[in-house]
């Protein structure tokens, strides 16, 4: 492990006890995230990227747990810590922000106190420095006037606001890394492109590392260093943004790149992946994508190890693509 790595996590299975026996939800996950990096984590609903973040971040409810795999925060093993040791890491070194804000914030409690209470969960500060804290978080995700807004409740901010400060919640105690759920989904695009550039900003001038989760490869695309691709629980492409958005080797990568609208032909039908995401619990054999992937062969009975295309860029299938993807053919 270099000395810039924040945060790298090693064969993560996480696992869900059902009344159909225990399924495999994440099948050893793996991936390393430097200093002021930003991964996007991409796949289809369902595919397991929210679950990741939560296994991560020790939010995982019963029935399920993580059995398996190493999560190292600079070095250090979370999955070692004690229940002390992770309330206090929690929030501190690293945090979450949530996909609707308002899992972030309370309703009835003024912003200043909610934002003073996290820093003095964690730090003995008085609350005049809590306050400068506060003040300096909002105007680095962009709020304007930030006395009055800290005298404010929840429900007098926009959607676009009230996002904004759950990311200067999760600043507030300058966490090693950040792990954003979606969280300019519901947003329209002016504001999701704000809010982004923010966070690119934020990521350069403070080290913070950033796990983005999405679904939306648009949004990645001008946001991530780094894309990590998910399905069925397993990373099935990992990269630079720049080898797998422009050299998709999985099928299911250019599956879903080729499913952008902008990337179809002008008057012909969205390109669709066939077929629907299996149930965890009923996952075929070998290669869960094979079943609706076009160079599927008898080779992709067995799972398919993670396979070096170019150095820093792994892909896990028999068949990879060797080509580059040229959109609009």
């Amino acid at each position: 492990m270099t000395a810039t790595t924040q945060l790298k996590v090693e064969n993560l299975v996480t696992e869900f006890l059902t009344r159909d026996g225990v399924v495999r939800a994440l099948d050893e996950v793996s991936f390393e995230l430097h200093a002021g990096q930003i991964m996007g984590l991409v796949g289809e609903s369902g595919s397991g990227k929210s679950l990741t973040g939560f296994s991560i971040m020790g939010l995982l409810d019963h029935p399920g747990r993580v059995a398996a795999g190493r999560i190292l925060l600079k070095g250090e093993d979370i999955r070692k810590m004690n229940a002390e040791q992770v309330r206090q890491m929690r929030g501190n070194r690293m945090a979450m922000i949530f996909q609707d804000p308002m899992m972030t914030l309370n309703p009835v409690m003024k912003i200043s106190a909610q934002m003073i209470e996290a820093i003095q969960a964690h730090r003995s500060v008085s609350k005049a420095v809590a306050l400068d804290e506060c003040r300096a978080a909002l105007a680095m995700v962009g709020i304007a006037s930030p006395d009055e807004r800290l005298n404010a409740y929840p429900h007098q901010f926009s959607g676009g606001m009230r996002q904004r400060v759950a990311i200067a919640i999760a600043l507030l105690n300058k966490p090693d890394v950040i792990i954003a759920d979606e969280p300019t989904t519901a947003l329209d695009v002016t504001i999701q492109g704000q809010i982004l550039a923010e966070v690119q900003k934020i990521c350069r001038q403070t080290g913070t590392s950033v796990i983005w989760i999405t679904h939306d490869l648009s949004v990645i695309s001008g946001l991530a260093d780094h894309i990590s691709v998910m399905y069925a629980g397993r990373i099935v492409e990992q990269g630079t943004s720049a080898e797998v958005l422009g050299n998709p080797s999985h099928p299911y990568t250019r599956g879903l790149i080729r499913s952008v609208p902008a990337a179809n032909p002008p008057n012909q039908p969205l390109y669709q992946i066939p077929g629907m995401t299996p149930a965890l619990s009923q996952l075929p054999h070998g290669c869960a994508f094979s079943p609706r992937c076009e160079k599927s062969t008898a080779a992709c009975a067995e799972i398919p190890l993670p396979t070096l295309m170019t150095p820093g860029h792994s892909v896990r299938c028999f068949h990879p693509y060797r080509d580059p993807l040229e959109l609009g053919k």
